[in-house]
């Protein structure tokens, strides 16, 4: 058994903000980090836009940016809670750079202020197209100077402990212990005890197998806290990113950021028509759940697999300067951008729900927390608007440090009984995870995608609950290893989704059924 006052399930920039500030305010304090990957790996890493943020007072405002937050969210944001985040945004950047993360600046000096789609004014701060690479660096450089914080790398969260684990049940009101832990080096799983766990494990986006996430993406921290009977809510508004590079592949894709049509590229059909000027004033630069429902409703009128990306009339030199990993990526693929149009689809992205939590990220489980995409905070309601991801985790791992550096209480461990395999084997049986795995994510691009029905959403179900049955005799059968919890974990997601999108009777932001009209 490991034994550590602070927990943290995940490496990106929620998980990392968090430790390097409690592990700060507390040196004699113990912070132990797990990732079920290398510890650089999370959805953090591939964010290209950047960190959506008020910096400009001349032109833009604090109610600017919570307006446009308000107007993406569709009606159901938490105006408190945008309020305080954008509010807060600038100190928490700040904080960023005197950690060593890099942004762009322009001739003058200044940060050089991106506009995406959503947003009345430029205010995305970015470092070119790699700004999660970029921050995910400084933080864990910071992480690594600090000597109270254990990172623990290929060490995949199995289960939350609570009252549920416990032989002595402490009361009926649900805690948390710290979680079992599967250490994917040797297949051992241990014990983490912790006074406090945050789960920073990020988004769903493998569940559709088409997703702009890295495959880590499988929704783990969602599923353990549904699992331990945490409150969960807004499942249903997956949001899709509109341009996501078409290909004929499954798994990750790779992203065309946003800050793209910022600067200037269109949206054509294969007949060559700017087809988004029929569909919103704002053209390319509507928010993300207008421009992909524009884009679905092309591909059905036409039948074709994908729209395009012009950016032959913007200056290459420019583009290059500003987006050199995408300018390169289509090079690779044989695009020159000044000649040829990027293949585009709209692609499983963020998640807009998730666990809830207040303004301190405390979730329904007391001694749990969470942060993140994992979270949902109230923040972005319907649909998120660009760049304010980044902000939001920066915003709540504050917060969640600040609650928890008031309340230096004692650590009092408990007894928790060992992980129970008992009566389990070794699974050589790869292909049925597979064979599951490819299964789930195909009922979930066909059944319960960006326009859904009631009908394809009660077809989902009971396709979902003949691979549930399966997949839980595998478990309960077999020992673990981490395909089979992601796929376990994914299952649990998919379930939300469905069951969330039937609950909901009104269409909103990036939420679309065609029965709610």
């Amino acid at each position: 058994m490991i034994t550590t006052h602070y927990l943290v399930i995940g490496s990106g920039v929620a998980g990392l903000t968090f430790a390097v500030k409690i592990a700060e305010k507390f040196p004699n304090k113990t912070v132990t980090i797990v990732t079920k990957s290398n510890e650089d790996e999370s959805n953090t890493k591939y964010a290209q836009g950047g960190v959506a943020v008020v910096l400009n007072t001349e032109d833009d405002s604090f109610q600017k940016h919570i307006q446009d937050t308000l107007i993406a969210g569709d009606g159901l944001c938490d105006t408190a809670v945008v309020n305080m985040v954008v509010k807060e945004g600038p100190k928490r950047f700040k904080e960023l750079i005197t950690w060593g993360a890099n942004f762009d600046v322009n001739s003058e000096g200044n940060f050089d202020l991106g506009k995406e789609g959503g947003h009345s004014e430029y205010r995305v701060v970015h470092h070119k197209d790699i700004t999660g690479y970029e921050v995910e660096r400084a933080l864990l450089q910071r992480v690594h100077q600090l000597e109270n914080i254990t990172v623990l790398p290929h060490h995949f969260a199995v289960d939350i402990i609570t009252e549920h684990h416990l032989k002595e049940k402490k009361s009926s009101h649900l805690s948390c212990y710290g979680a079992y832990v599967l250490n994917e080096r040797n297949n051992e799983i241990i014990i983490i005890q912790a006074q406090h766990t945050l789960l920073a494990s990020g988004g769903i986006g493998n569940v559709y197998g088409h997703t702009t996430n890295p495959i880590i993406a499988t929704g783990d921290g969602i599923a353990m806290a549904y699992r331990a009977k945490a409150l969960i809510k807004d499942m249903e508004f997956v949001q899709f990113h509109p341009t996501v590079l078409y290909n004929q592949e499954q798994g990750s894709s790779f992203l065309i950021s946003e800050a793209v049509r910022g600067f200037g590229a269109y949206l054509r059909n294969k007949k060559g028509e700017r087809f988004m000027l029929a569909y919103d004033e704002r053209a390319e630069l509507a928010s993300r759940d207008i421009v992909s429902q524009s884009i679905d409703k092309e591909l059905k009128k036409s039948g074709d697999s994908h729209v395009f990306l012009d950016c032959t009339h913007l200056e290459v030199a420019s583009f290059k300067k500003h987006f050199p990993n995408i300018y390169q990526k289509c090079i690779d693929l044989h695009i020159d951008i000044s000649k040829d149009w990027i293949p585009v689809v709209p692609a499983s992205h963020y998640l807009c729900g998730g666990i809830v939590v207040d303004t301190n990220g405390k979730t329904s489980i007391k001694n749990l927390f969470a942060c993140g995409e994992v979270s949902r905070t109230g923040l972005h309601g319907a649909n998120r608007l660009a760049s304010n991801s980044l902000l939001e985790a920066l915003v709540y791992a504050h917060n969640v440090h600040r609650f928890l550096a008031k309340k230096d209480t004692n650590f009092s461990p408990v007894l928790i009984p060992d992980w129970n395999d008992k009566g389990t084997l070794i699974n050589e049986e790869h292909i049925l995870i597979q064979h599951n795995l490819k299964e789930l994510q195909a009922l979930m691009r066909d059944y319960v995608g960006i326009v859904r029905s009631n009908q394809r959403l009660k077809k989902a179900l009971k396709k979902l609950d003949v691979i549930y049955t399966e997949v839980e005799e595998l478990y309960k059968t077999s020992k673990l290893n981490t395909a089979l919890c992601e796929l376990r974990n994914m299952i649990n997601v998919a379930y939300l989704i469905i069951n969330q999108s039937l609950e909901r009777k009104e269409n909103k932001g990036g939420y679309f059924n065609v029965d709610n009209n």
